[in-house]
């Protein structure tokens, strides 16, 4: 006779999640972060209180950036430990929607558990239900289908004796990976139900190493054979895999230069003698022009997005090749490559063991010094006068001079990503860029997750002022849970980047800097006093020498602290950069003489896309 255990659906979830572990013995999903509200307060509130520190939940301030703490905190661990999030039904399930789609673009796991309305209707409708006049089985929660990996609906108690496996079943696979949903009647959750005992057995997860098919593998040591000049372009999945040092010892051995995606950016030290820095729109010139050259293009754990390819101008070679290294047939069968499935440290080991002695023809490694120099003096401390607003270029030369091996730079949107991807030069595993979304207000709580994964490094966040005034109230929770990380704070007056976009496709300046919107009087926002009304330590730094000497003594607090600086908001990245092509489509009828000249470089541009091997 099988043993039971008579559980509520919310004690029996919380119980199962509690015994998932990690090869490590560790907790596979540590914990969760709630906001309580009708929906989730009285079933789930309960058996999370019960579980006490066997699954211990904090409290955030808002659901979409106590999600983005768990996605940070999910990509710091390398896919390999994740964090639960649950919320109340109706707009408390809703704000998790765009964190919910941030880690499905960037294929990251997480676990989101929204309350739902009453399974069995008997309240119908209840306090913020979302009636479907068509379809009677809708709620707010479908919302989170099109931007989850794995949806369930929670109905009844016994499904979760299969919704629970699918969904770490989901989490861990390397193909597969992203966030699920278990969207959670209310009623459901206090329901009761005599669960196996052998149900809460605990488990332990491995992420496999899918080995590549062997006609595929051939076809593209033949290719790397037959090549003259062959790139590696490093994404993020060589970081997920674990194969920076596997990536490092192919290059070398092969003669086969890098260039670097904003997720692989950091697989190998900026010092790394192969690598030559970021590729596509805001690419370096060394990575550019090889890329340009390219007669063979290894892609590696990347989706090949546009700012990587240059909206596929960038590699314009007639008889460029393209091949791609990815553990899911969507991402590498993209643009017609040659693909090899499968995991990127098992493909590379076993690429090189065919190549065996093999090497590329030789390269311009002159060109990556060149371009590091190119760095150095960009972001070198211009030390202007009075009334002088420093370039992005020299704040992150100030955080620069000040870091070492345990420095991370992370970031999400603004003018900042390109700008480090271009610029910073880290360490390994030094740089924590979310941009396959590029969520303004990831930061903040970006910064909170990636320093709760990985305590012993020093965490710098960039934000500028637009995306800190769209999410900062996790700078309390930070506070409160005594976590501390440097925040950056680049005041350019509104939307620098976009208004650099607006004004480069011809366009006037409108509605992005506060000085082009439509207002009565200009805003004088005090960041250091509200950074400081939520507990950080808040200071403003008058030049970038008074910065970098901030920056040195926040290492040594136990809580955030934030630094606000005055920018420049009319400058990129500039002389570093390659300045490649982006595809941001143009009025193709247009008053301005400035439009129809911007029409017309853009028709140009598009006329040296290379959209297919």
């Amino acid at each position: 006779m099988t043993q039971t255990v008579r559980l509520t659906a919310a004690q029996a979830m919380v119980k199962w999640l509690s015994v998932q572990m990690t090869p490590e013995g560790e907790r596979f999903v540590e914990g969760a972060w709630g906001i309580f509200g009708h929906g989730n307060v009285a079933g789930l509130g309960e058996a999370l209180h019960a579980a006490g520190d066997d699954f211990p939940t904090w409290r955030g301030q808002n659901e979409q950036t106590m999600a983005h703490t768990a996605i940070a905190y999910a990509k710091a661990h390398k896919r390999r430990r994740v964090q639960a999030v649950t919320s109340s039904i109706g707009p408390g399930a809703t704000n998790m929607v765009t964190a919910a789609a941030l880690a499905h673009v960037n294929r990251l796991p997480v676990l989101f558990i929204p309350g739902d309305v009453f399974a069995n209707r008997r309240p119908d409708p209840v306090l913020q239900q979302i009636e479907d006049f068509d379809d009677g089985t809708v709620s707010a929660n479908d919302c989170f289908r099109p931007v989850s990996r794995y949806f369930d609906r929670i109905t009844r108690p016994e499904q979760l004796l299969t919704a629970l496996p699918r969904a770490l079943r989901t989490m861990t696979d390397p193909a597969n990976c992203g966030p699920v949903t278990l969207s959670f009647c209310q009623d459901v959750q206090a329901e009761a139900y005599d669960y196996p005992v052998a149900f809460f057995e605990p488990r332990t997860w491995h992420i496999r190493r899918p080995e590549p098919d062997a006609r595929e593998l051939q076809e593209v040591t033949d290719l790397i054979k037959a090549a003259k000049n062959p790139v590696l372009l490093c994404g993020g999945g060589v970081i997920y895999s674990g194969a920076e040092e596997t990536l490092a010892a192919f290059a070398t051995k092969h003669g086969i230069p890098v260039i670097e995606t904003q997720a692989g950016k950091s697989a190998l030290a900026q010092s790394h003698e192969m690598n030559f820095g970021a590729s596509g729109v805001d690419g370096s010139a060394a990575a550019n022009a090889l890329s340009v050259d390219a007669d063979l293009v290894i892609g590696v754990g990347t989706r090949f997005q546009d700012f990587t390819t240059g909206s596929w101008a960038l590699f314009q070679n007639p008889a460029r090749k393209l091949v791609s290294v990815n553990v899911h047939g969507y991402d590498a069968d993209k643009h017609g490559a040659v693909a090899v499935v499968g995991d990127a440290k098992v493909v590379l080991t076993a690429l090189s063991e065919k190549l065996g002695n093999h090497r590329a023809d030789a390269f311009d490694a002159q060109s990556r010094l060149d371009w590091l120099a190119a760095v150095d003096r960009h972001c070198a401390d211009r030390k202007g006068g009075a009334g002088y607003r420093p370039l992005d270029a020299e704040v992150i030369g100030a955080v620069q001079r000040t870091s070492d091996t345990s420095t991370v730079a992370m970031c999400a949107a603004g003018t900042m990503p390109g700008a480090l991807k271009l610029l910073w030069q880290p360490s390994q595993g030094g740089y924590h860029m979310e941009y396959g979304f590029s969520c303004m207000g990831y930061e903040i709580a970006g910064a909170m997750g990636l320093k709760l994964a990985q305590p012993e490094r020093d965490v710098v966040c960039f934000v500028g002022d637009g995306s800190y005034m769209m999410a900062n109230s996790e700078l309390a929770t930070a506070v409160m849970r005594r976590v501390p990380f440097t925040v950056v704070l680049t005041d350019n007056r509104g939307y620098g980047c976009i208004n650099r976009l607006q004004m480069h496709t011809g366009n006037e300046r409108f509605n992005n800097l506060y000085a082009d919107c439509n207002i009565e009087v200009q805003p004088e926002i005090d960041y250091v006093a509200h950074a400081a009304s939520m507990g950080a330590h808040a200071v403003k730094a008058d030049s970038i020498a008074d910065l970098e000497a901030k920056i040195v003594e926040a290492k040594f607090r136990d809580i955030p602290t934030v630094i606000v600086i005055d920018t420049d908001p009319m400058q990129g990245p500039g002389e570093a950069g390659g300045g490649f092509w982006w595809d941001v489509a143009v009025p193709e009828v247009a008053q301005s003489e400035k439009l129809q000249q911007a029409r017309a470089a853009y028709e140009a541009a598009m006329a040296d896309q290379n959209l297919v091997n």
